[in-house]
């Protein structure tokens, strides 16, 4: 009795499984989790408040991430978007659990993630950033400046991955010292208790901006670091079983890179065409999964 209740289990998850992503029309037809999409003509975003890839500004949603699938979706027939703050850390979970049709909030593929949503195609990439004291007194270029120099001391967010990208180019982790936000690494310089301070490249040179400040400056020639993760590439991701939607997502994003839509999206938001902007196959998501980029 047990093993024919246990059967009749298993048979009922199979079958609510195969259902993910699709529900039955008035004639009984299955219908996809983009065709369900296109006839409401709205899609739910999920996105983190962080400027300037997705942002909310006097309750508009904003951000290059988010005009970019505003952009795409357009092109897939569905304009109306329904925007969700979100923590960034919870977008993962809401695309997981339905809460979400997509998230995009500038979300660096990387190999962990792919097991855990579909990623398109990158939309932009983007590497660190470095802020100093004006006029770079002590010539800080790179993380192996620092690393050179005992004597100095970097200040990053406290949980950031730049601890890990310091540390791997050398940097030892006494001369680096964490603080709650960006304002406090900025602080930090001011006060002569730190040297420099580093983030995501637009991150910090828009958090500089928006400080008001000329004792601070941001390291326009500031060499990458040799890391691994180091360019990131940001995408939109979706729920592992809406693979048609997230590949005709891409089929359009292809076509709005090729015609130059894209790279004017990068350039209003504040990026570079030339070192944001990520053609179409230079390379794709499944080697960044794999570890290859």
């Amino acid at each position: 009795m047990k093993k024919i209740i246990l059967t009749l289990c298993i048979s009922m998850l199979v079958v609510i499984l195969a259902a993910c992503g699709e529900s039955e029309s008035a004639n009984g037809e299955t219908t996809s989790k983009l065709e369900q999409l296109q006839e409401k003509g709205t899609v739910k975003i999920g996105f983190a408040n962080e400027v300037p890839y997705a942002f909310e500004e006097s309750g508009e949603i904003k951000g290059a991430n988010v005009d970019i699938a505003k952009a795409v979706f357009k092109e897939l027939g569905i304009e109306d978007v329904e925007a969700q703050l979100s923590d960034f850390s919870q977008l993962i979970p809401g695309v997981q659990a339905g809460q979400f049709d997509v998230i995009t909030a500038g979300m660096a593929i990387n190999p962990d993630r792919c097991e855990r949503v579909l990623f398109s195609e990158p939309e932009m990439k983007y590497g660190e950033g470095l802020i100093v004291a004006k006029g770079n007194p002590r010539n800080i270029q790179s993380y192996k400046d620092i690393a050179a120099n005992p004597d100095l001391k970097v200040v990053v967010m406290e949980g950031t991955t730049e601890i890990q990208f310091l540390q791997q180019e050398g940097v030892s982790p006494d001369q680096i010292v964490t603080a709650p936000d960006i304002p406090a690494t900025f602080s930090s310089i001011q006060a002569g208790r730190a040297d420099a301070t580093t983030g995501t490249e637009m991150t910090v040179k828009l958090a500089l901006e928006s400080a008001g400040t000329d004792e601070l400056e941001f390291v326009e020639t500031f060499e990458q670091p040799d890391v691994e993760g180091v360019p990131s590439y940001g995408a939109a991701a979706f729920n592992m079983e809406d693979e048609e939607l997230r590949n005709a997502y891409n089929e359009k994003l292809k076509a709005l890179k090729e015609n130059g839509t894209i790279a004017k999206i990068l350039e209003e938001n504040g990026f570079s065409e030339v070192s944001n902007m990520v053609e179409a196959g230079e390379i794709t998501t499944e080697q960044i999964c794999d570890g290859q980029s």
